[in-house]
């Protein structure tokens, strides 16, 4: 019998050869609007849970958008809490130079925009994928998109 930590390692395996020959299609809004931001002159980081974070930027053509990564990887090694713990979304903060009270978190998922709240961050950004945009506003998030395409619409 396997054990769980060895069904986990098989599992990742398989996602990680998916991604790499299959490759990802990223949300196209998403991509328009980091491209927006940083032809404002603004700076970026990704923030994620996942530990596969840059085979995934890396397959879907983007990672070149960011100029910090905190990801799986990077709050296990800086010994991190997870969301809603504010600390992968501070440590982003830190790493782009940033105070949080003037930097926005994006995040559509509900212990993610807990913790942008937690960590004070100027502006929280909910992204309705899932038709759950009262709660996203219920636990935090100041606006609430469907997607981030919406954000340039209001310009």
């Amino acid at each position: 019998a396997e054990t769980v930590n060895g069904l986990g390692t098989r599992k990742n395996a398989l996602v990680l050869r998916r991604i790499r020959e299959d490759g990802v299609e990223p949300y196209e809004g998403s991509v328009g609007y980091v491209h927006a931001v940083r032809a404002a002159g603004l700076r970026c980081a990704v923030v994620s849970s996942s530990a596969n974070c840059r085979d995934v930027l890396a397959a879907a053509g983007i990672e070149d958008l960011f100029d910090g990564r905190v990801d799986g990887v990077v709050a296990h090694e800086r010994g991190l809490r997870g969301k809603p713990a504010p600390d992968t979304y501070l440590e982003g903060a830190r790493v782009l130079g940033a105070e949080p009270a003037e930097a926005a978190v994006f995040e559509d998922a509900l212990a993610g925009v807990e913790a942008g709240r937690a960590g004070g961050f100027g502006v929280v950004v909910g992204v309705d994928r899932v038709g759950q945009a009262e709660r996203l506003r219920s636990h935090g998030a100041d606006v609430v998109v469907r997607d981030l395409s919406e954000l340039l619409e209001s310009r």
